[in-house]
């Protein structure tokens, strides 16, 4: 499938370098990750595919095969870099200029309010009147994910 030019993620895709490079975090072959823009919570992260795919049965074995992969990858580096108590991993891609699939991975503070959490988190991107999360935090943040993404493995424990 050939992506509309109106695809903000392919458009995204496509900048070499980076339009806003304090937001990029990691990428491979199948998949980019950033953070979001206009989110009130540090470390919210948006996962999406290279290529463009408007549903996730579209996508190729291997894109799906690294997608849990990073799901929990991106997971793990986000309780580390932010201590959240725990992850919300959505994906719903239906507002106009986002259809392109995308995940968001969203870091959930222990202190969250009730009125914020589950699905209501995403009363916490982009609206006027919750503040977003300052240029220099987001540049903080995605530096403090890139630097853990990047970094050895770990050994296995058996």
């Amino acid at each position: 499938m050939s992506a509309p030019s109106s695809c903000l993620s392919c458009a995204q895709n496509a900048e070499e370098p980076p339009r806003r490079p304090e937001h990029w975090i990691a990428s491979d072959d199948h998949w980019r990750v950033s953070h979001a823009i206009g989110a009130a919570v540090a470390g919210w992260l948006v996962l999406v595919p290279r290529r463009h795919v408007v549903t996730i049965a579209d996508l190729t074995d291997e894109e799906a095969a690294s997608l849990g992969t990073w799901q929990i990858r991106l997971s793990r580096a986000l309780h580390t870099v932010t201590g959240c108590a725990k992850t919300y991993v959505a994906q719903f891609a239906e507002l106009a200029g986002f259809e392109h699939v995308h995940f968001h991975v969203v870091p959930r503070a222990a202190g969250l309010p009730h009125h914020f959490q589950g699905p209501r988190v995403f009363r916490l991107l982009g609206k006027p009147d919750q503040p977003s999360v300052t240029p220099a935090e987001v540049t903080r943040i995605s530096a403090a994910l890139h630097s853990y993404l990047h970094s050895p493995l770990p050994p296995a424990t058996s």
